[in-house]
């Protein structure tokens, strides 16, 4: 049987507030267990939550951001459940109003297509604490520093029909998110994260199958991996006979399988009703505007200039564009060196190639946009060849100097690209190897340009450091001049 598979996301998004959402707590990541949790977070008797209007103005930004429907008027709700992390027994979140409605992305897929993917709503809610499960003796600990911590959780509509659609997707919302500078990115501290619903019916049926949710998938490799797994694992069930049941499942990236956790509960189990602690939240039109004032230009759009105004292609534009810092740090490269496609090339080859080693992220990266523009400025004058300037970049990232052309010159990398001088050169290599000559001009002329390449090594042997470029133009013109 054939199958068509159908996938949402559920992603949580840290906002980066300094402090919790209802509760002035602080929101830093690292300290020590237990230590910035108060009897707020723990909805201990006689509290009352005060909301974090930040909060507020982030997610209607995130909003503004994917053309959503701002809610006017939003209203916290209660999600009732006992987990050991929970202290409350509830999680203060937000139902049937929002603050922020329907929206949409655009998705980039293999070969340039493109693909638009709704998003149901995107709602503010408090995240819960975190349980611990090694040094206890076979018991668990609890530490609630993230209790209260501020999420946007963003609900995609069922309209993704592969893994490579539901990672793209994720990319393109955590790119999303980082521009708007609403949430830092950090998959490995758990800054975002997100739960994949993944169901599969027979292809050309309407109606959905049983889905399942696996769930805190965190990173972009690990999402498409799990849905992969997991959409294996359905069909294999389904083409035995068995039925899919309703249930959260647990990506183990180890093993590279989905493991049942718990059934999955319905909404109605939740007994969600309107926080009697919260009133209403009312905002006008004159609020949205404010906050519509203050978004940067964003990852499609940026993408759109990169090859509007620096003639990038459709995908370095992509690339480039899908990180802010990155994008950033390219732009500032390329205005100092002139030149925008060698900046791309370096920054999507040589740079990146050098984070990916070192397992760095392009923030931390030793050597900077200054000085990668000052090192592409020495190619695109001639005074370095690829090779050399590939030998400054490893001198600048190792920390042996930091001024690009006191390191050439101490690395005695300097390009010689006088023609005159390399005219005497050419002459002595063409004299000093007559047979070769005489091999090159007995040689059929559409083949001539591959006969060349030995007096090139020849010509570089004698005289380091020479310009490459000058150096096939002098000995095509020498050649041709005897024949």
């Amino acid at each position: 049987m054939e199958w068509e598979v159908v996938i949402g996301l559920e992603i949580h998004a840290q906002l980066a507030t300094k402090s919790k959402i209802f509760s002035g707590s602080s929101t830093a990541y690292g300290a020590e267990a237990n230590t910035q949790a108060n009897a707020v977070d723990l909805g201990l008797p006689g509290v009352l939550p005060v909301f974090n209007e930040e909060a507020l103005r982030m997610a209607v930004k995130f909003g503004l951001a994917i053309d959503a429907e701002i809610g006017l008027k939003s209203i916290f709700d209660r999600k009732n459940y006992f987990y050991p992390d929970s202290p409350k027994g509830y999680q203060t979140t937000q139902l049937h109003h929002p603050i922020v409605g329907m929206g949409h992305i655009d998705i980039e897929l293999e070969g340039g297509v493109s693909k638009r993917i709704n998003v149901t709503r995107a709602h503010l809610e408090e995240d819960a604490g975190k349980s611990v499960h090694e040094g206890f003796a076979g018991m668990s600990g609890i530490d609630l520093n993230r209790a209260g911590t501020p999420l946007v959780e963003i609900v995609s509509e069922p309209e993704m029909r592969s893994a490579k659609e539901a990672a793209a997707y994720f990319k393109k919302m955590h790119s999303i998110v980082t521009y708007l500078g609403i949430c830092d990115g950090d998959l490995s501290q758990g800054s975002m994260r997100c739960d994949c619903n993944v169901s599969l019916r027979p292809k050309g049926q309407e109606e959905f199958g049983t889905r399942t949710e696996i769930k805190n998938v965190n990173s972009f490799r690990n999402v498409e991996r799990a849905i992969n797994t997991e959409i294996q694992r359905q069909m294999d069930v389904l083409e035995d006979g068995g039925i899919i049941r309703q249930e959260t499942r647990l990506y183990d990236a180890d093993k590279d399988e989905t493991r049942a956790m718990r059934s999955k509960e319905v909404e109605n189990d939740y007994r969600y009703f309107p926080c009697p602690d919260l009133l209403p939240v009312i905002i006008d039109q004159e609020y949205v505007e404010a906050v519509r004032a203050t978004l940067p230009e964003l990852p499609d759009a940026k993408k759109a200039r990169f090859q509007n105004e620096h003639g990038l292609s459709l995908m370095d534009a992509a690339v480039l564009s899908s990180d802010r810092i990155m994008a950033d740090y390219f732009e500032a490269a390329a205005k100092i060196s002139g030149d925008y496609k060698i900046a791309a090339n370096w920054v999507m080859g040589d740079v990146s190639a050098a984070l990916n080693k070192n397992e760095i992220a392009i923030s931390d990266i030793p050597v900077s946009a200054e000085q990668l523009g000052a090192l592409l400025s020495r190619i695109k004058d001639n005074t370095l060849s690829n090779g050399g300037a590939k030998e400054v970049f490893n001198a600048l990232w190792e920390g042996k100097g930091t001024d690009v052309d006191a390191l050439i010159d101490s690395l005695g990398l300097k390009q010689v690209s006088d023609t005159g001088a390399i005219e005497e050169i050419v002459a002595q290599v063409l004299a000093d190897n007559p047979k070769l000559v005489e091999g090159y001009l007995n040689t059929p002329e559409d083949k001539r340009a591959k006969a060349v390449g030995p007096f090139i090594g020849l010509v570089r042997k004698a005289a380091k450091g020479v310009n490459p470029q000058v150096v096939m133009d002098v000995l095509q013109k020498k050649l041709s001049e005897l024949g």
